[in-house]
């Protein structure tokens, strides 16, 4: 045999064909046993390969103890879709009861749906889908068309109210005009005093120092020259304002940057600008902090509301508390009076509110639960409407007349504060979250105070009040104050406004 280095001979051609002839050969032998070596054992590798794969699936990598807690985690999921699959179940029978009760003849009237009763369940049946369809279908293009107001409109800010040392807690207008009394914004504030300002300048035109505790409430008087403050001192003050129209108003530099600024009683008197310790009246009885006051109709009594859980009616002349007013589980967070009528409403952390109607010599209270957290206001339209707020994020509006469920349900980004009702129905709604939007009285959203840089309030709005002409394009119409210690004034600004801005951009 020849080794590699072993010289070749030349091979002539046909010993290169016969030699070639029998190399194809050989190859093509070769290759057909390949082919049939991989070819024959074709179902068995198949097989094997499928046995190799439930081996591979059977013989898991994965730790004992991380199979175990899968295995746990799937026997929990089983559960929880076995729970829910007997609670549907259960649920499935109930229905079927009530179907049964339910006599035939019996229709559900829209006025009338009072959370999830009979009548409720018994008008999605398939027998009645369609008229409820229907109904359903006409609410919403009810709330639809609501929406298509005359033009585009909005609020803007006009003038600011600067002066308070800590959070404000409420905002009061007074709208009565002649002999200079109208035209006149309040303000209550954690700093201890409560402040009047001019509407039209924005100065402050005097500052009430009496209470000795947060003022957390002011209102006017409905006819006289009087405003009421409640506080946490537990009491609340009955003051005159006839100083603040004496008074040329004062700076912020006058009336002093400190709510704690040396003031003795001696020399209050003495300080330009209308500074003012004395109280006319103080009513004193609650047991703990007095979060709001204001007048009955007629104004010769008042109505205050605390966190000793009670409201008290009081004769303001004889200074004496008339009657109070319990029921509530827990602590008071406001009561106001009807414009008209000798209606109260109180509000209270106990997810409830209750109306207490004076107009007969014994009193009588309703108890309303249509919240599920605390309601942390509720007031009176110049129609016949309650509107209530709620830490749960809700506004709701009662019809007054029918108070088995609320009209309206408009629902909110935040937590609700102390809401304002205009005299056309339009209602103001602050929020924890620093905006204040406007609806109507079915719960169309109307606009959203600009929330402009610098031109905005930076912290929670506690509270917002309405100018005589909510509507009016000359002067602010809409007051709101928050714990970023300032006041803002908003006017409105009808389409034309609006369309002239546009065009100019």
């Amino acid at each position: 045999m020849a080794t590699s280095n072993s010289p070749q001979k030349p091979l002539s051609s046909n010993s290169g064909k016969h030699q070639g002839s029998e190399f194809y050969k050989l190859a093509e032998n070769s290759s057909k046993q390949t082919i049939t070596s991989f070819s024959l054992p074709s179902v068995s590798s198949k097989t094997g390969s499928r046995k190799h794969r439930r081996g591979s699936r059977d013989s898991s990598l994965l730790p004992h103890a991380y199979k175990t807690h899968l295995a746990s985690l799937f026997r929990e999921i089983e559960t929880e879709f076995e729970n829910l699959y007997v609670e549907n179940v259960r649920l499935k029978e109930q229905i079927n009861e009530l179907e049964k009760a339910c006599p035939e003849n019996n229709k559900m009237e829209a006025d009338d749906a009072d959370g999830f009763d009979i009548n409720v369940i018994k008008s999605f049946t398939k027998k009645n889908f369609p008229k409820t369809r229907h109904k359903l279908k006409a609410q919403t293009s009810k709330i639809v068309s609501s929406f298509k107001t005359g033009g585009v409109v909005s609020w803007c800010l006009t003038s600011e109210y600067r002066g308070h040392k800590d959070g404000i807690w409420d905002v009061g207008v007074n709208n009565l005009s002649g002999s200079g009394y109208g035209n006149i914004l309040g303000t209550a504030s954690a700093d201890r005093t409560a402040r009047l300002w001019s509407v039209d300048t924005g100065k402050c035109l005097m500052r009430y120092s009496g209470h000795q505790g947060s003022v957390n409430s002011i209102e006017f008087h409905p006819s006289q020259e009087l405003v009421i403050t409640a506080s946490g001192d537990m009491s609340a003050h009955v003051w005159n304002v006839s100083q603040a129209h004496i008074t040329r108003g004062f700076s912020d530099t006058e009336s002093g940057d400190s709510s704690d600024d040396g003031l003795t009683a001696n020399n209050i008197d003495s300080i330009p600008g209308g500074q003012q310790s004395q109280a006319l009246v103080v009513l004193s009885g609650h047991q703990g902090v007095v979060v709001s006051a204001d007048w009955l109709s007629g104004g010769d009594q008042c109505v205050t509301a605390s966190w000793d859980r009670t409201a008290a009616l009081w004769d303001v002349s004889s200074q004496t508390m008339i009657q109070t007013l319990t029921g509530h589980d827990m602590e008071l967070t406001g009561a106001a009076c009807h414009p008209t009528s000798r209606l109260v409403v109180s509000s209270s952390k106990d997810s409830t509110f209750r109306l207490w109607d004076f107009r007969e010599a014994i009193h009588s209270v309703s108890v309303f639960q249509g919240h599920t957290e605390s309601v942390t206001c509720a007031g009176f339209s110049r129609t016949e409407h309650i509107i209530s707020g709620s830490d749960d994020r809700t506004v709701k509006v009662w019809d007054l007349r029918n108070m088995r469920a609320p009209l309206t349900n408009i629902q909110t980004d935040s937590q609700v504060n102390k809401v304002s009702i205009s005299n056309n129905g339009m209602i103001a709604v602050p929020q924890d979250n620093r905006h204040v939007y406007i609806y109507d009285i079915s719960g169309a959203k109307l606009a959203r105070l600009p929330r402009d840089q610098g031109k905005c309030h930076m912290r929670m709005v506690t509270s917002v009040a309405w100018g005589s002409d909510p509507l009016d394009t000359m002067k602010p119409s809409l007051f709101s104050v928050g714990f970023d210690r300032v006041g803002f004034g908003w006017k409105f600004r009808g389409k034309e406004k609006n369309l002239e801005e546009q065009k100019v951009v």
